[in-house]
Formats: C-alpha cells, structure tokens, sequence
C-alpha cells in the first residue's frame, strides 16, 4: 500500500514540487533517520489531494540535506489523489471517500486501507509527537485543532499557529485515533492557494524538527486564543447552493461572494451572510454536543435573508460548494469563543 524511502539525498529528490509528486506512485513514508535516533517525530499530510503546504514544507526541508535532531517521519497519504489533472487540485478520488473520514472502523475501500495502514505505522514507529497538516477548505488565517486542551498540545499548536480549536466532535479524523498513541495536533495552514500558508507550513515545520522538547510551551509564548467546543453549520440534504452578490433564482440559499473574509472574526447580528428563497426555511441543521437541533440559535432569516443569530465567530467558511454540500459550511462559537449554548 506504502513506498518507502529512508534518508533520501537532495540528488534522488526531484527539484520542484510537482516533479517530486510525479515521482511518487502511491501513498508514502519517508523516514529520515536523527542524531538521536531514539526519539521519533511525525508529521502526516496530502490526506487532502487539494491541499499541497505540508508537502511542498515536506520538500523544501528535505532539499537541504540536513540532519534532523531526532528521527523523523513524514507521510504522504493521498498521493493518487493529489496526481490527478491538474495536480493538488482535487480533494479526493472520483467515487473516493474523505480520507480524514476514514481513522475508525471498519477500514474499508482505498482510503480506508491507508488510514489503517498509517495508524499502524504510528503504532509501530511511536513518536513523541504528530503533526497532522491540512490548508484551510477557503482563504483565512491558520488554526490548530485538538482533542485534548493540555500543555502537550498547547505547546504543539504554538509552534505553528496562534489559534486552536478545541473540539469534542468525533469524525474519523486522524487525530481522534492517533491519540491513543502519541500527542497529536491538527494544523490548517491557510489556503492551499495562499503562498503565506506554504511559507508558515515551512516555518512551523522548522520550528518542530529544531525544537528541543515540541511538548513544552516556549518561553515566548504565543498567547493561543482557544476556541472551545465549535458546531459544525451542514446543509439539509438536497439544498441547492449557490455564491453571489444577489440572490440565484436556481439556488434555495445562496451565501455572499466574499463569505470567505469573515474566517475568524466576530459576525455582528445585522451582517447579512446570503438570501434563502421563500419556499425554503429549513436549510441548515447543527447539532451540539448533546444531540440537539440549534440552528435557530445561530442563524435566522428575516425578509429573505440571513443573518447572524446572535454574535458568532465562524471559521472555515469555505466558498466551495462541492465541499460545503459534502462536508459542512463552517464552524461556529460565541463571539467569547465559547461553545453555542
């Protein structure tokens, strides 16, 4: 299922990014081995085929040549994926699930056989600590995700990122799974189209090979704005989405254009997000922790148009609609950074 390189030289590493993806055929592991190749660390990245900065900081790092203060591990998940024409431009195979969908059982199909495969690899190699890099569904700022809100954790996201969503929500994500094993934190860079995201994706990467100990906050802490226990904001099956600057009369809710800008910042009451058409008012459906129904605490529709329920802060709005329709809209706490009541 895996091709694997150990200690691959700058000379057998094609130049560029892309001819670096031409090389690879599969799903694979590159394993660098450390001045104190008694401590491991990993970092795993292209679950995602459309989402490129891990890889392209997987590269650059290695085009150096160095010696890493520990072994380490980096791996590339949904190579096939991320080869189709053009390349890192699509999410997943055709009829393929989401990869970062797939850590639980049963750990059927393609993507599910990887995702086995890459929690035994963990299992085996156990590293002190794992990255698990992703670039943001839109454009917006970087953000880390956690299950566990510890100085573990904490530490780790700070290498990267000054923002970290701490979450209670179980999806099949990497990270949910990967826990029982080793530390590991979820880092959205940003856009895969943003180059400020391949350049923190870098930066961070150096930050977590060079550290001394990546599971101790820094002197220089950066001061990480949590957000706590977000709902995810899903369309009803069967919505016809659509993004404009007026209302799609062959759309039930189209969201502004620009929707993309609002990633991260307080959503005042009175903004207007998008239109919904008159025979719709049910489009959304958002569940807490709980199991129930709180749409109306977050959204309302007056006059055709949406709104805001109360303050909110929101995060990985996307403008996708593909994404959007299979996945979800965003992410949503008070304007506090507190989970919906």
């Amino acid at each position: 299922m895996f091709d694997v390189f150990d200690n691959p030289s700058p000379a057998e590493i094609a130049r560029s990014p892309d001819e670096f993806l031409a090389q690879l055929s599969k799903p694979t592991v590159i394993r660098v081995t450390g001045k104190n190749p008694s401590r491991t660390r990993a970092l795993v990245t292209l679950l995602h085929g459309n989402e490129p900065s891990g890889f392209f900081a997987v590269h650059r790092w290695l085009m150096q040549g160095l010696v890493p203060p520990t072994n380490l591990i980096f791996i590339f998940g949904n190579i096939p994926a991320a080869k189709l024409s053009p390349v890192f431009s699509t999410r997943q195979l055709p009829e393929g699930r989401d990869m970062n969908r797939c850590f639980r059982a049963p750990y059927t199909g393609f993507e599910g056989e990887v995702a086995e495969q890459i929690l035994d690899l963990l299992h085996t190699a156990r590293p002190e600590a794992l990255i698990d890099m992703h670039n943001t569904s839109g454009t917006g700022p970087s953000f880390g995700v956690t299950i566990n809100l510890d100085e573990r954790h904490l530490a780790l996201t700070s290498l990267f990122t000054e923002r970290l969503m701490y979450t209670d929500l179980r999806l099949g994500a990497l990270m949910e799974f990967s826990e029982r094993d080793v530390p590991t934190v979820t880092i959205e860079v940003g856009g895969a189209q943003d180059d400020h995201a391949h350049a923190l994706a870098y930066e961070g990467l150096q930050r977590y090979i060079a550290a001394e100990d990546v599971l101790v906050t820094p002197a220089a802490d950066w001061n990480l704005d949590v957000l706590r226990q977000p709902v995810r904001v899903e369309l009803n099956d069967g919505i016809r989405l659509a993004y404009g600057e007026s209302p799609s009369t062959d759309a039930d809710l189209t969201l502004r254009a620009d929707i993309e800008h609002l990633n991260f910042g307080v959503v005042k009451t009175d903004v207007c997000l998008g239109w919904v058409g008159e025979s719709v008012r049910h489009c959304f459906r958002t569940v807490n922790g709980q199991g129930q129904e709180i749409s109306e605490k977050i959204l309302r529709i007056e006059d055709g148009k949406l709104y805001p329920a109360q303050d909110i802060k929101a995060f990985m709005i996307t403008a996708n609609p593909v994404i959007a329709k299979s996945d979800c809209l965003c992410y949503v706490v008070t304007d506090r950074g507190e989970t919906i009541a």
